[in-house]
């Protein structure tokens, strides 16, 4: 089947080059914590994107519950990026060692727990992506009771789509840990008060929307 195969990687594609904070949690994983967190921070991406994306198809009447109240899940969103900008920007603190640039940080089990956690959260309490899935699960939906089998159709657009933004996460992983070998302190530091504006700031756009929601 073309037309589900073309759908999923279509809608892959706008998923995986859609501009929010989880890009820049990914590179900043990434580049300052090695390899390995921003496969850990994809992973909890991931589960958050195929949660809400099973909720959208077996829960559709929880879900539109859940999106009528949309400005209550934009403030607890945004009081959580909130939280993690102030974090990263105020509290965290950036060792760096002669050699960290060529190899992962040693982490023990809570801090990659944490990390799967954040990435999770930061997806999960985003309304853009309950509103993204939520669209596009009734669009796709719509189309697929057409078919033959409606079951399958879903199955291929939303496997192809969730495959294809993993794939791209993990590229994403990997350029950034190329870029990783010219890191020294100062770029470091410099990249984590970056992260910590950018989130930030979409805590405030969040905070915003939040206000003008009906």
């Amino acid at each position: 089947m073309i037309a589900p195969l073309l759908k999923g990687l279509l809608l892959g594609f706008i998923l995986s080059i859609s501009i929010g904070p989880v890009i820049f949690a990914i590179l900043k994983q990434s580049l300052t914590n090695g390899r390995k967190a921003g496969y850990i921070f994809v992973a909890g991406v991931s589960a958050s994107d195929i949660v809400l994306l099973t909720i959208c198809n077996l829960f559709t009447g929880f879900f539109a519950m859940a999106l009528s109240h949309k400005a209550l899940i934009a403030i607890v969103g945004a009081g959580f990026l909130l939280l993690m900008g102030l974090y990263t920007l105020f509290l965290k603190k950036i060792t760096f060692e002669p050699g960290d640039q060529d190899k992962d940080k040693t982490m023990r089990k809570r801090d990659l727990l944490g990390i799967f956690a954040s990435g999770f959260f930061m997806n999960t309490l985003n309304p853009n992506v309950f509103l993204f899935w939520f669209a596009w699960t009734a669009a796709i939906s719509a189309t697929a009771n057409e078919s033959n089998d409606a079951l399958h159709y879903k199955l291929i657009v939303f496997g192809t789509c969730l495959l294809f933004v993993l794939i791209s996460d993990l590229v994403k992983v990997l350029l950034a840990d190329k870029v990783r070998s010219r890191l020294t302190l100062r770029n470091m530091v410099v990249i984590n008060r970056l992260s910590g504006v950018i989130i930030l700031v979409f805590s405030a756009a969040l905070f915003y929307a939040a206000l003008n929601y009906r």
